[in-house]
């Protein structure tokens, strides 16, 4: 059986609280890649310590505990600071690389030398593409169409009301040119961040990617969605014991997004309907999730 060389790639992972998935993560990437970094986030739970007890003696492997949660972006970054090789890649800790697409990610990657970042096939525990790995980004006006549903009239008038989530559409036979994709897994090169500039760490956690997408592209670094590289997302595992957390950063990241790179561009009429909008969306939340809580309470196991 021929032995695949691990490929000269950094495998950067920002974990906070994933339990279990954190060790499937890592053993996995480790099979591909020269070295893997976690960065931990100031975990509470067991997922470092179950991590170190299932590494191999000749590990490459670097744990960077940090004191407090200093959120995803500044991980990425403080992973960056560490990392040795002249390719990076950003996995989420419920992610599990499928065997042979980190190699299949690095060979699109080197072959344009204009590619800075390339994202592969992010599937649900069932095999089902998930939304969010190829993209476009959501402009104001997209998102407009997107809130109120308009989306669905995009096979009368594709040009208007175009949908971002490009997982609706038919999954490509080769590499493809996109807006963006998923800070679940990127992989990236070195000279295009020295290029294009770290993670903004104004973002707590969400819309991070979509902002580095954006200025890839003013920096014309060409981004590439990969159908045949697949990772299996256990998406949500790390957040949902704090809906409403994640919830408040979210909304608030999707209003930075807004106001960095659009505000000069619609009219300030517009851009109040989308503060409106989002923060909306976020009492619909937030709503959601206490009604959800004070039904669990209310259930026969809680009596």
């Amino acid at each position: 059986m021929q032995v695949t060389q691990p490929e000269p790639i950094s495998v950067i992972i920002v974990n906070h609280n994933a339990g279990a998935l954190l060790s499937s993560c890592v053993l996995a990437a480790l099979q591909q890649a020269r070295e893997v970094i976690v960065i931990d986030n100031a975990s509470s739970d067991s997922s470092l310590a179950e991590l170190q007890s299932k590494l191999p003696a000749d590990r490459q492997v670097h744990i960077i505990p940090l004191n407090c949660n200093v959120g995803f972006a500044a991980g990425c970054n403080r992973g960056i600071d560490h990392a040795t090789q002249p390719h990076l890649l950003f996995l989420n800790p419920d992610c599990i690389l499928e065997h042979g697409s980190l190699s299949r990610l690095f060979q699109v990657l080197q072959s344009d030398l204009r590619v800075g970042m390339v994202g592969g096939f992010l599937a649900n525990p069932d095999g089902s593409e998930q939304g969010g790995g190829r993209r476009a980004i959501p402009t104001p006006w997209r998102a407009l169409v997107r809130a109120f549903g308009l989306y669905r009239l995009e096979k009368f008038h594709p040009q208007i009301f175009f949908d971002f989530h490009l997982n609706k559409q038919p999954l490509p036979a080769t590499p493809i040119k996109v807006e963006a994709i998923s800070g679940a897994l990127m992989l990236v090169r070195r000279e295009a961040i020295s290029d294009v500039g770290e993670w903004d760490e104004g973002y707590f956690l969400h819309c991070e990617d979509l902002d580095w997408c954006m200025r890839f592209q003013q920096k014309n670094w060409k981004i590439l969605f990969v159908p045949d590289a697949p990772v299996t997302h256990y998406q949500g595992t790390c957040s949902q014991s704090r809906p409403y957390f994640i919830a408040w950063h979210k909304h608030k990241g999707m209003l930075r997004f807004y106001r960095k790179f659009f505000r000069d561009r619609y009219p300030g009429v517009l851009m109040g309907l989308i503060t409106l909008g989002v923060w909306s969306r976020f009492a619909v939340t937030v709503g959601y999730h206490g009604m959800r809580d004070c039904i669990n309470l209310l259930s026969p196991k809680h009596e």
